[in-house]
């Protein structure tokens, strides 16, 4: 039987010792980074049966690594490491595709309980490309001229969301602040519009 593939991303070389260590033990094959930015290249270019994913690092976040990966291979399931003052933004991250968080420092079983759960799920195949195009538009309208929604936006995230019709995908473009892929859906926006989504962009990395 073919080994099942993972790839962990991590700045912290301890986590990454121990995550690896686990799951090789249980008959992975694993790569690992310490660089975000690597790791989302090997995501992408790579074939993988799951990818944890740190969701706070200090050149690209986890939300990033998930949005992008998704992007490209919805299937796949992204599983975020996150410490105690990260937890809502990996709630959040469930919200928006992750299969499963676990919490630093972890036991040896809630990691592969995380796992076994991760690669168990049925995924939906989810239509990544913009198929609301009128929600997002309404979205960025609202953000543009309200002041209070894009506070929402900032302080609450995909919750700010709730009352429109998205898809995960729309809604991790909107709260991560994917300039590009927003515009090559719906053509130019204002400079209003992309500075409140550079804005949302820093927020989701903090």
């Amino acid at each position: 039987m073919e080994k099942k593939k993972a790839l962990v991303i991590d700045d912290e070389q301890i986590v990454l010792d121990s995550v690896s260590t686990l799951l090789r033990d249980e008959g992975f094959e694993v790569d690992v980074s310490l660089d975000g930015r690597q790791g989302l290249d090997w995501a992408i270019e790579r074939k993988y049966d799951v990818v944890l994913t740190d969701i706070r690092m200090p050149d690209i976040g986890g939300m990033k690594v998930l949005r992008d990966v998704k992007r490209i291979n919805p299937t796949l399931p992204v599983i975020m490491i996150t410490g105690y003052a990260s937890i809502e933004s990996a709630v959040q991250a469930m919200k928006l595709g992750a299969a499963e968080y676990i919490e630093k420092p972890f036991e040896p079983e809630q990691l592969l309980e995380a796992v076994s759960r991760a690669l168990g799920i049925s995924k939906e195949v989810e239509e990544q490309g913009l198929i609301h195009r009128e929600e997002v538009s309404k979205v960025l309208n609202r953000a543009e001229s309200d002041d209070d929604f894009f506070m929402k936006l900032l302080e609450h995230s995909v919750d700010a969301l709730d009352e429109y019709d998205l898809t995960k995908a729309e809604k991790l473009a909107i709260v991560t602040g994917d300039v590009r892929w927003i515009e090559e859906q719906l053509g130019r926006l204002t400079r209003a519009q992309r500075r409140m989504l550079i804005f949302l962009k820093i927020q989701s990395k903090s």
